[in-house]
């Protein structure tokens, strides 16, 4: 049995996945944050921002060679084809990174670890984890949520929303489903009691 505990976080965009990372951040857990990888793996004149021109053109490097992360959205977000392929290119840098993390972290005795991704699923990371979250929501709930956050039209957002897999697919490859229907008490309340029961003993 490992010495540590790897739980990994993901689900539907706009479902609040990130109230549930800050409660466990704030009760100690080390939080592994994807999209920070993410934007570490696609630095400038990384193989990995290469690989995307390739797929998804040229066009989505900026003049001082950095991503335009808008544009590659508009496009990789356009269909579910387009999500998948910017997945498979992506996945891989950060893996690496995220076993990095991981061991970075152990070494220093932490034994509570929070993997938030995501792309958990699909990656296939969350086969290293020793449970998996995943929170979920109504659509009309999760839209006005991603409209309100990221100030895109109701069209964009849905597509977001529609790039996604529906609620059965994160059912299946979850541990525990938590549904985040009501109030930011109420899942604040939920992902205190669940990383308690998950947290490993110092």
């Amino acid at each position: 049995m490992r010495k540590y505990n790897l739980v990994g976080l993901t689900g539907q965009t706009g479902a609040g996945k990130g109230v549930v990372s800050s409660v466990f951040k704030e009760k100690g857990w080390a939080v592994i944050d994807a999209d920070k990888l993410a934007r570490e793996a696609l630095a400038q004149n990384s193989p990995a921002l290469y690989g995307l021109c390739a797929a998804f053109g040229n066009d989505i490097i900026k003049e001082d060679g950095s991503l335009d992360r808008p544009l590659l959205a508009k496009r990789a977000f356009s269909s579910r084809e387009n999500t998948d392929t910017l997945n498979a290119l992506t996945h891989p840098y950060i893996l690496q990174l995220v076993l990095k993390n991981i061991e970075h972290l152990v070494s220093q005795g932490i034994k509570n670890i929070l993997y938030d991704a995501p792309q958990l699923i699909e990656s296939g990371s969350h086969l290293l984890c020793d449970h998996v979250i995943t929170v979920l929501a109504k659509e009309n709930i999760r839209l006005e949520r991603i409209m309100k956050r990221d100030s895109l039209s109701r069209e964009n957002a849905l597509l977001r929303i529609k790039a996604q897999h529906e609620e059965a697919f994160y059912i299946e490859n979850s541990d525990t489903v938590i549904e985040n229907n009501g109030s930011q008490e109420d899942i604040k309340q939920t992902a205190f009691n669940l990383q308690n029961d998950l947290k490993k003993g110092e």
